[in-house]
């Protein structure tokens, strides 16, 4: 056997050391295998977190008596509530719901004292936003509890006992959070919780994702598939010939991004024939409002694709950017975690990113019906973020090779 033909531990070593060498020349390449697990390290050791506190709360008080001072006392002390608004009547509140506002609406009736005083087991109203029913279902567990400890302290003398046999029927409390025998399986529950689950009444999980997934998947289809769309002339050696044109830097970027945007519509229709047919999400709203809303989702997204597609020298950097876009975009939007329970810090990456902002807008419009005037202040953000994208990428886009 010739010296050639045999294994030798000195030409994988050559190869090993060309290969470390070549990997370190590719400095885009290195930085990514680098950062990427640093970045998922952060955001889900620190940014996730599945049981959001502090859930915005909207209060209606018709009683001003002791025991309606002390429920809501109760609710911003278990942690889970904080009281941002106290609309003048029920309407305004459920109007703050609506609108994305606030997550909780609780509506204590005006003689809520003295029936409870009487033993009339008066209800309370809690209006929940739920069309992310991760983001209240722990919140809502708590509130069972508290019916148990709220009024404990005023509840004094011959009330005692009703206190405890309200305390004895929160625990039977379901895991969902609605009582079960809070308030009728003793006639001396001192008051009565009457959950209405807003948007989604039986909590339904794919009532949050599938309309998410028509982001998510635009978001992932439309970055990668723009960021090639440069790189891959580069690779192809049909950039001198596009060179050679008197195509403008603005004319390149619309023309490459016009196609996108009909397969981005063709995709939205495929995703929404399944939601519809296989799933029963609801259309709520108007399908043409949803279609504009779109439009300007995919344009912002395309338009980080094409700044990439400037930035990345080949193709497999062109991926790699577009990864480190998705991630961030998919886990701090609010798609797969609540985005009220994640750190200040990470809110405010997440009001940054396009996704965040048509994760509200979409679930709007299908699920609470959300006319225009209610997606302004989810409209803007997008279209600030497709104009700085989009000069970014007219910027880096160079008429030249060199």
């Amino acid at each position: 056997m010739s010296a050639a033909s045999r294994f030798s531990l000195a030409r994988v070593l050559a190869i090993f050391i060309k290969e470390v060498q070549q990997m370190l020349r590719d400095r885009p390449t290195f930085a990514m295998a680098v950062g990427v697990p640093i970045l998922q390290l952060m955001l889900f050791g620190y940014a996730i977190n599945t049981d959001p506190k502090g859930l915005p709360t909207a209060v209606v008080t018709q009683d001003t008596g002791a025991m309606a001072r002390s429920l809501v006392a109760a609710l911003e002390q278990s942690g889970y509530f904080k009281i941002v608004a106290r609309p003048a009547s029920e309407r305004d509140g459920d109007a703050l719901v609506e609108d994305g506002e606030v997550q909780f609406l609780l509506v204590i009736p005006p003689d809520f004292t003295r029936r409870v005083v009487r033993g009339e087991q008066p209800p309370v109203l809690v209006s929940v936003d739920a069309t992310d029913p991760s983001a209240s279902s722990n919140a809502l567990a708590a509130l069972a509890q508290l019916g148990a400890q709220a009024l404990r302290r005023d509840l004094v003398g011959p009330l005692a006992p009703s206190a405890a046999l309200a305390g004895a029927a929160a625990a039977q409390a379901d895991a969902s959070g609605a009582p079960v025998a809070a308030n009728a399986g003793s006639s001396a529950a001192p008051f009565e919780w009457r959950i209405h689950r807003r948007y989604n009444p039986e909590g339904l999980s794919r009532y949050n994702i599938v309309p998410g997934l028509i982001g998510t998947i635009l978001t992932m289809t439309m970055v990668m598939l723009t960021g090639l769309a440069m790189t891959r002339e580069r690779e192809r050696g049909t950039m001198e010939n596009l060179l050679a044109t008197p195509v403008r830097p603005l004319e390149v970027m619309i023309g490459k991004i016009l196609p996108y945007i009909v397969l981005g519509y063709v995709q939205l229709g495929v995703i929404l024939v399944a939601a519809a047919l296989l799933f029963q999400i609801p259309m709520a709203g108007s399908f043409l409002l949803l279609l504009a809303m779109i439009g300007v989702f995919m344009l912002a997204n395309l338009a980080v694709g094409f700044t990439f597609s400037t930035l990345a020298k080949n193709q497999l950097q062109a991926l790699q950017m577009t990864f480190f876009f998705f991630l961030p975009s998919m886990l701090l939007s609010g798609f797969m975690f609540p985005f009220r329970g994640m750190p200040g810090w990470a809110q405010t990456i997440g009001e940054a990113l396009p996704l965040t902002h048509f994760l509200r807008i979409v679930r709007g419009i299908m699920l609470k019906g959300n006319a225009m005037s209610q997606l302004l202040p989810e409209l803007w953000p997008m279209l600030a973020f497709l104009l700085v994208a989009g000069t970014v990428a007219l910027m880096r886009y160079r008429q030249t090779l060199d």
